[in-house]
């Protein structure tokens, strides 16, 4: 599709191999052309539609990225689906500088006012005795997760790997997690070759994740699928790491009930673990890397479902809670999807600007005050 995506065309010609990092071809200039006017007559509320102006658009639509990737790479999810929140996402680590433009407002804007001139704090995850159990006699709280993301260093994001890299980068994420001990330690599972019993299995504890999310389908995320793809968890099942899902590494602790505490510990525990052995693509500016501009930082998303039937029934005073601790409120199945059973899914929205610790204290005050807040109702 756009520069990345169609490197294995790019060595046609002898025109192609000496413009092949600096041109743009025709093709994708055309594309990008013919979406950046569907979307500027859309009705999109996305933060794509909100900065793209013609003026951008037009100084952006020729630079490409070291890894060959183009605006076109970028925005191509946003193009397609004028529904998306964001519409943007970063073929490689280099995008966020070539197309900062672009990324830098939206930045700002949805990680509530992190500045061009602003540098994310250095990793800390502070004191982690501070954390309890949010909900010791479990009337609210149904499950508790926290995750971060982490891309491996020196590899692009999704739509810009081969195969091979695919392969390569499961093969060193699966030998480092078997060396895990402890309670992390666990079983990895390649996609590839998935019997039908594990596949079930992996359904069943709604460990498993499926290709064909549209959004990262536009985006090119989805490519030589499921090569490279893998689940890893621990024998208790509150620990697991996605390989090559949206992210290289999404590094997931999760357990029934409200001991934010106890699942916050063992994440901090499997990621240092996870860092000593394999290095981390990070930026002084933005701190961790990852494909999804909204996922930059700290890449920590600290989330409960929550049964809370009184606010449910004023969701604008609970919007109105959530808000004012930066919480973001989803629908059980995630984005884009409605309370099943009064059950919400409320996690922190901040990931920049903030250190890790501070991101997951939002959630854990919002929440104590939310529970008190139905308590008192």
């Amino acid at each position: 599709m756009g520069g990345c995506a169609s490197k294995e065309n790019s060595k046609k010609t002898k025109e192609d191999e000496s413009g092949k990092s600096t041109m743009v071809d025709a093709a994708v200039l055309e594309k990008l052309e013919a979406g950046f006017q569907k979307l500027e007559a859309s009705d999109s509320k996305s933060l794509l539609k909100k900065y793209l102006t013609r003026e951008l658009f037009d100084s952006l639509k020729t630079k490409k990225t070291s890894f060959g990737s183009t605006l076109l790479d970028v925005i191509q999810s946003g193009l397609e689906n004028h529904d998306s929140g964001i519409g943007i996402y970063a073929p490689d680590a280099d995008s966020y500088a070539v197309f900062s433009d672009l990324f830098d407002p939206i930045i700002e804007d949805y990680h509530g006012g992190f500045k061009k001139t602003d540098k994310h704090p250095p990793k800390n995850w502070g004191d982690t005795s501070i954390f309890g159990n949010l909900d010791a006699a479990g009337e609210y709280i149904v499950s508790t997760r926290v995750r971060c993301g982490r891309s491996l260093d020196g590899y692009p994001f999704n739509p810009c790997l081969t195969e091979e890299q695919y392969k390569e980068m499961e093969q060193k994420v699966s030998s480092t997690l078997s060396g895990l001990e402890g309670e992390l330690k666990g079983t990895f599972y390649p996609l590839t070759g998935m019997s039908k019993e594990v596949q079930q299995k992996l359904i069943d504890d709604h460990f498993l994740f499926k290709e064909g999310d549209r959004f990262l389908q536009a985006a090119n995320a989805c490519r030589f699928w499921p090569s490279g793809r893998g689940i890893f968890h621990n024998d208790a099942k509150t620990f697991l790491v996605w390989c090559n899902e949206e992210d290289h590494l999404r590094i997931i602790s999760m357990q029934m009930g409200g001991d934010l505490g106890q699942v916050y510990r063992r994440l901090v525990t499997a990621v240092n673990d996870i860092e000593k052995r394999l290095p981390f693509s990070h930026s002084d500016r933005f701190g961790f890397l990852t494909f999804c501009p909204t996922n930059l930082g700290t890449t920590v998303r600290a989330s409960v479902h929550i049964k809370v039937p009184k606010l449910a029934a004023n969701k604008a005073k609970l919007e109105e809670v959530a808000a004012k601790y930066n919480l973001q409120v989803r629908g059980t199945r995630g984005e884009h999807t409605e309370a099943e059973g009064g059950v919400y899914d409320i996690s922190n929205k901040r990931r920049m600007g903030l250190t890790e610790f501070d991101a997951v204290k939002e959630m854990y005050d919002g929440i104590a005050e939310i529970i008190k807040i139905e308590k008192e109702l």
